[in-house]
């Protein structure tokens, strides 16, 4: 990365990067039918005091788009006769849209790639539910600091997605400055993975076009697992990901040529292979959709080895390309048959059994020979697993680990001072790790996941030291809870 781009990124305002597009829609929506007349069209615009209607399908997607500047060219073209139009002749297709869930930044750059005033603003099911305008992103801030955008959507390669992965550690840094939650950060930094993969599998399927393997054979969508799927990846990059479709077993040569392609060209924009080989390139992370959940039954059933390695990470997937609805499906599926097999779940949680805070005798905190503490061994993954479990014997649907408890503490399950002291020692945790990794890459080092403890000053040991054991004491809380 130049200098210069780097220096822009350290200023950036970090709104965009902390607030969801569906944080600063419109809403509601306010929709017509296409049959609509200019003159009916310019009379609900008024009264609903809103610059563009949408129109949407039987459900409820967005399938054409009316703005105030179309209005003013028309009756500029064709005076009162204008009036008496349907909408349906003047509204723009295809309709750009961006997921409620996506970050702002992510609906600025889409606004400037296609130089467009609004954008609308849909769930995960492709949904109409809001608008956003450049109006309503004047407030932000955001100017030409915000370098990444949705940069991700427009790559063309490999060298064009290795681009974006290189502005996350400068982005971190930049938002830790700020003091900025380290959740919210790595919730980014998992955005922008995810984003990488779902381009990844469309420049993938497009060489494959290009190269006469022809269309895919059936609908299907790519999954991200693990931590970017559940939001809490950090700047140890790894590829976690799987492929549903709706095809049959003959189908398979096509989309294993999907997989080698993408995780390919994952690898080579720096996501490396995963080790444990959890990649659609590899046959056991790609089926169709009755084999996924024979295989989830098959887990359910016989819940040992590495049955419960693969679920783990399983249970925090995000679909992100493609068909999104089959990997809905799919999630709804294996959340409803773990809540009801609770020998499954006590399975979870076994791997706790060797999982302690790592606190000496003397109350020092417990190194390896280099001084250094695995703070995702030590800290994170047993939160994490114990988190999943009884979210899922609750049947909570959500993923991120620090949303699963927020979600707890609601349900009466984990008491008012116990939900806050656990949120801050997972924040405080996740924040040292980012910290560490940011400074590891600013000093041309490969990131890890641990601390050397000796570096922190005897303050944030203190904190440390309190959280581990917070953490400690509250997985044996929520573990009783899943075994109970």
């Amino acid at each position: 990365m130049e200098p210069s781009q780097a220096e822009a990124l350290f200023r950036l305002d970090s709104y965009p990067y902390r607030h969801r597009a569906g944080d600063v829609a419109n809403r509601p929506l306010v929709t017509a039918a296409p049959a609509i007349s200019l003159r009916a069209a310019a009379a609900v615009m008024a009264d609903a005091g809103v610059s563009a209607l949408v129109a949407t399908d039987v459900l409820g997607r967005p399938e054409g788009i009316l703005t105030e500047r179309d209005l003013v060219r028309a009756m500029a073209r064709d005076g009162a006769a204008a009036a008496d139009t349907d909408a349906a002749t003047l509204m723009s297709r295809p309709v750009q849209t961006v997921e409620e869930g996506a970050f702002v930044y992510v609906a600025i750059g889409r606004m400037r790639r296609f130089r467009i005033r609004h954008l609308v603003v849909v769930d995960q099911m492709g949904r109409a539910v809001g608008m956003i305008t450049r109006r309503s992103l004047l407030r932000l801030r955001a100017g030409d600091a915000l370098a990444m955008g949705d940069r991700a959507a427009a790559a063309e390669d490999a060298a064009g997605l290795a681009s974006v992965r290189a502005d996350l550690a400068p982005l971190a840094g930049s938002l830790l400055d700020q003091a900025v939650d380290a959740r919210a950060i790595a919730a980014v930094i998992s955005a922008v993975t995810r984003d990488l993969t779902a381009r990844a599998a469309g420049i993938a399927e497009a060489s494959m076009l290009a190269d006469g393997e022809g269309p895919a054979p059936a609908a299907y969508t790519m999954l991200v697992l693990g931590s970017a799927g559940r939001g809490e990846a950090l700047l140890v990059p790894d590829q976690d990901n799987a492929l549903v479709h709706a095809g049959r077993q003959s189908d398979d040569p096509w989309f294993a040529e999907l997989g080698r392609r993408m995780c390919r060209l994952l690898n080579d924009a720096g996501i490396p292979f995963c080790q444990g080989g959890v990649m659609a390139s590899n046959a056991a992370w790609r089926h169709a959709a009755e084999d996924w959940r024979d295989r989830v039954r098959d887990w359910i059933a016989h819940p040992d080895g590495d049955n419960m390695l693969n679920a783990d990470i399983f249970f925090d997937m995000m679909p992100v390309f493609g068909d999104k609805v089959l990997g809905v499906d799919l999630k709804a599926f294996a959340l409803n048959h773990a809540r009801h097999a609770p020998h499954f779940l006590h399975a979870m949680t076994r791997d706790l059994d060797d999982m302690h805070a790592p606190i000496g005798l003397f109350g020092d905190i417990r190194t390896d020979g280099r001084g250094k503490l695995d703070l995702k061994r030590h800290g994170l993954l047993p939160l994490t697993l114990a988190a999943r479990a009884l979210a899922l014997r609750q049947g909570i649907a959500l993923t991120g680990t620090a949303e699963r408890l927020a979600a707890l503490g609601q349900a009466g399950l984990l008491n008012a001072t116990d939900a806050h002291q656990i949120d801050e020692a997972h924040a405080l945790v996740m924040a040292l790790m980012l910290d560490a990794q940011v400074a590891r890459i600013k000093a041309g080092k490969v990131p890890e996941t641990s601390v050397v403890v000796s570096g922190l000053d005897p303050h944030r040991r203190g904190l440390l030291k309190t959280a581990l054991k917070r953490i400690d004491a509250m997985v044996w809380v929520m573990r009783s809870s899943v075994t109970a």
